[in-house]
C-alpha cells in the first residue's frame, strides 16, 4: 500500500496544528492549542494539542493520538486514507492507482465506495465540459445561473447524460463492481433486464464533500419541466455517506468560517454557490433537510456562532424555528437574516455586489429571541391564550441554552419583551431544563434524585481483572523501557524493559488487555532486533489504541494506581526510583493474578464437592494451597520493599 520510507516522511513533516485547525478552531494557549473536543459534546475546552510533541489529546473524553489518528478518529476513514490526506496536504506524493480485483477484495467496502465515487465525480464533470449534451443542458444550466468557470471547476459540478445507463455502462466496462455502483448510490437494479440504470440520469450534477474533500455523495437537478420529476434527487445513504452528519461547502468554507468565527447557514446547493462566489465564503448548507444535532455540532467544531438565512416563506421558517433550539442547545449564538419577499440567498448574491450583501447582512441580522418573539407576536393578534403560548415557546428556546449567564440574558431581555415578570420566567425555564434533564416534571425532581443515588450506592464494586496493574507495567515499559536497572547474571545490565519481560517470560505469563499484550509484544521484537526504541515507534503506530496510550504517556496523563497509596507511598515514577518501584509493580501484578486464579479454583472446588468428586477436591485444594503459599511469599517481599 504505502512503503515504511513514505510513512517516515509524513510523519517527520506533519504538522500536528495544520492539520487539526482544518476540523477544529483552535486558540494559543502557552506553547499549546485548545479547543471544544469533536469526539464529544462539552462546552468548556479540554481538547488539548502540542505542536513540540506532535500528539493530541482530550482530557474529557480520552481521546489521544498524532496528526494521522486524529484525521482518521474524526472522518472515520482507514488508517491509509488517513496517511493519504496527510500527505497531500504536505505536497508528499503517494501513489495511488485502481485496485486489482485482489486487492479489491481485500480492501474493505467503504474505500472501494470511495473510488467509485470519485469516478463518478470524474465522469459527470468530463460529461459536463467535453460532451455536446452536457455543455448545451448542464453547462448552459450553470451559467444562466450566473456561476463562472472558476466556481464550476472549484465544487466540481457536472452532468448526468439523459441515455438511462450511459454511466453505469462506462463504469462497467472500466472494471467497477456492480456491487459498489450499487452501495455508492450511483446506480439501481433492474430486476426485468438485471441490469443497471443511471440513478442520477439527465441531471446537473453537485458533487457532496465531506471535511477533508472526498467526494462522498451527490445531488442532482432535474431540468425538465414534468411534474411528476422530483426536483432534486440526492444520494442515499451509504457506509461513506450520513445525510444528518454532513453539511454542503463545508469542506471548501472551513477555513473562512474558523478566521471569521462565524458561518452563515443556508437551505440549498445553488444557495451555497452564489454566496460563496460572491465574496461570502464562510456559509454551508444543510441540504434541505432539517437541521440536526450532528449538523450543530459539525458548526460548532470551526465557529461559535451562526446566522441562519430565511427567504421570506413564512412556512418554511416556522418549520425552521425548532432548527434554532438545537444551535442554541450545542452552545452557539444564533442569528437570523430574513432575505426580502421573493428573494433568497441565491438571488439575492447574484444580483449584489459584496459590499452590499455584506451591508445588508450586518444590517439586518436579529438576534432569534427579537426574531422569535417578533414573528410570533405579529401573528397572535393580541390573543392573551397565544400570547401565552408565545411566550412558552420563546422560553422554551431559552432553556436548552447551556451556559448559566448567556441564558440568565436572554431571559431579561424575554422579560422586557413581553413586560413579564422575570421571578415567573426564571421558574419556568428552570421547569423545563428539569423536565428536559429527568424526563419528569419539576416537582417529581427530589425523589428522582435520592432515588438515583440509592441505586448508585447499592451498586457493589467490582474489581476482577488485572487491567490497572497491566496498564502499570506498560507505562514503565514505553516511559522507561531504556533505562538501565539491574546486573544480570551474565554480568551485564538489563534495562527497565529486558527486566520486565524476563519476569513475565520466565512465569509464562501473557497479559490479558490486548492493547497492553501488543505493546509487549512489539517492544520485545524491537529488542530482538536490536532497534533502538523511540516513543514516536508506539505514537505514531498504526494501531490506534497503541498510539493513544503512548500519547498519553508523554502527555504525563497517567498516574500510579491506588496500591502505592494503600502502603502509604508517594513515590513518583523517576528514574531514580525505578529499582524500587518496578520490582513493586511486578510483585502487585503476580499477587493479582495468583488471586484471580484462587478464585477460579474456588469455584471449581465447590462444584467438585456438590459433586463429591474426591479426586478432583484434593486435587483443586493442592493447587489452590501452593498459589496461597506463592503469594504469601510474595506479599511478603512486598512489604519489605514498601516499607
Amino acid at each position: 500500500m504505502i512503503d515504511q520510507t513514505t510513512i517516515n516522511r509524513i510523519f517527520d513533516t506533519v504538522d500536528i496544528v495544520d492539520i487539526i485547525q482544518d476540523f477544529v478552531s483552535l486558540k494559543k494557549r502557552g506553547a499549546n492549542y485548545i479547543a471544544c473536543c469533536p469526539f464529544h459534546d462539552e462546552k468548556t475546552p479540554s481538547f488539548s494539542v502540542s505542536p513540540s510533541k506532535g500528539i493530541f489529546k482530550c482530557f474529557g473524553c480520552g481521546k489521544a493520538g498524532n496528526a494521522v489518528t486524529f484525521v482518521q478518529l474524526h472522518e472515520n476513514i482507514s488508517y491509509i486514507e488517513a496517511l493519504k490526506y496527510v500527505a497531500k496536504k504536505n505536497g508528499i506524493e503517494v501513489n495511488e492507482r485502481e485496485l486489482s480485483a485482489d486487492e479489491q477484495r481485500q480492501n474493505d467496502d467503504r474505500e472501494s465506495i470511495m473510488i467509485a465515487l470519485a469516478y463518478a465525480q470524474r465522469q459527470f464533470t468530463g460529461n459536463l465540459m467535453e460532451t455536446d449534451e452536457g455543455q448545451a443542458i448542464g453547462l448552459s444550466y450553470f451559467k444562466e445561473r450566473g456561476f463562472s468557470q472558476a466556481t464550476i471547476n472549484l465544487f466540481q459540478l457536472g452532468y448526468s447524460m439523459r441515455s438511462s445507463s450511459s454511466f453505469s455502462k462506462q463504469a462497467l466496462a472500466d472494471g467497477y463492481k456492480k456491487e459498489f455502483l450499487l452501495k455508492a448510490g450511483l446506480c439501481y437494479h433492474r430486476e426485468q433486464t438485471d441490469e443497471l440504470g443511471d440513478f442520477f440520469a439527465g441531471r446537473v450534477i453537485f458533487p457532496i464533500h465531506s471535511v477533508t474533500g472526498r467526494v462522498i455523495a451527490f445531488g442532482g437537478r432535474t431540468l425538465s419541466a414534468e411534474k411528476n420529476i422530483a426536483k432534486y434527487k440526492n444520494s442515499p445513504e451509504s457506509d461513506v455517506y450520513v445525510k444528518n452528519k454532513t453539511l454542503y461547502g463545508l469542506y471548501f468554507s472551513k477555513n473562512a468560517i474558523v478566521k471569521k468565527q462565524k458561518c452563515y447557514l443556508v437551505e440549498g446547493y445553488t444557495d451555497v454557490i452564489s454566496m460563496y462566489q460572491a465574496g461570502i465564503d464562510n456559509v454551508a448548507a444543510s441540504c434541505g433537510t432539517s437541521l440536526t444535532a450532528e449538523q450543530a455540532k459539525l458548526i460548532r467544531r470551526f465557529a461559535p456562532e451562526v446566522t441562519v438565512m430565511y427567504d421570506g416563506d413564512s412556512a418554511g421558517i416556522h418549520a425552521s424555528l425548532r432548527g434554532i433550539d438545537i444551535l442554541l442547545e450545542e452552545g452557539l449564538t444564533v442569528k437570523v437574516v430574513l432575505f426580502p419577499d421573493n428573494e433568497d440567498p441565491d438571488s439575492f448574491a447574484r444580483k449584489h455586489s459584496v459590499l452590499e450583501i455584506e451591508t445588508f447582512l450586518n444590517e439586518n441580522e436579529q438576534d432569534f429571541i427579537v426574531f422569535k418573539t417578533n414573528l410570533l407576536l405579529s401573528e397572535s393578534h393580541n390573543d392573551p391564550a397565544k400570547k401565552a403560548q408565545i411566550i412558552g415557546s420563546v422560553i422554551q428556546s431559552i432553556s436548552v441554552i447551556p451556559d448559566n449567564i448567556s441564558r440568565m440574558i436572554y431571559l431579561k431581555e424575554c422579560a422586557r419583551l413581553f413586560d413579564a415578570d422575570e421571578n415567573t420566567l426564571a421558574q419556568e425555564i428552570k421547569r423545563e431544563r428539569a423536565k428536559k434533564y429527568y424526563g419528569k416534571e419539576y416537582k417529581d425532581i427530589k425523589p428522582l434524585i435520592t432515588e438515583k443515588k440509592r441505586q448508585i450506592n447499592t451498586v457493589p464494586a467490582t474489581d476482577d481483572n488485572c487491567n490497572e496493574q497491566e496498564k502499570e507495567l506498560t507505562y514503565f515499559l514505553l516511559k522507561h523501557g531504556s533505562h538501565p536497572l539491574f546486573e544480570n547474571q551474565y554480568g551485564s545490565i538489563d534495562t527497565v524493559a529486558q527486566y520486565i519481560i524476563g519476569e513475565l517470560k520466565k512465569d509464562e505469563i501473557l497479559l490479558q488487555n490486548e492493547c497492553y499484550k501488543k505493546i509487549f509484544v512489539e517492544y520485545e521484537n524491537l529488542l530482538n532486533q536490536n532497534i533502538e526504541f523511540s516513543i514516536k515507534h508506539f505514537v505514531n503506530n498504526i494501531d490506534k489504541d497503541i498510539s493513544e496510550f503512548a500519547v498519553n504517556i508523554i502527555s504525563n496523563e497517567y498516574e500510579l494506581s491506588e496500591i502505592w497509596k494503600r502502603f502509604g507511598s508517594n513515590i513518583s515514577p523517576e528514574e531514580d526510583e525505578l529499582k524500587n518501584t518496578i520490582p513493586r509493580a511486578i510483585s502487585v501484578y503476580k499477587i493479582k493474578l495468583i488471586s484471580q486464579t484462587i478464585g477460579k479454583f474456588t469455584e471449581e472446588l465447590n462444584s467438585s464437592i456438590a459433586e463429591n468428586d474426591y479426586e478432583k477436591t484434593t486435587l483443586i485444594t493442592k493447587k489452590i494451597m501452593e498459589l496461597n503459599h506463592i503469594r504469601k511469599i510474595l506479599s511478603e517481599t512486598l512489604k519489605r520493599v514498601t516499607s
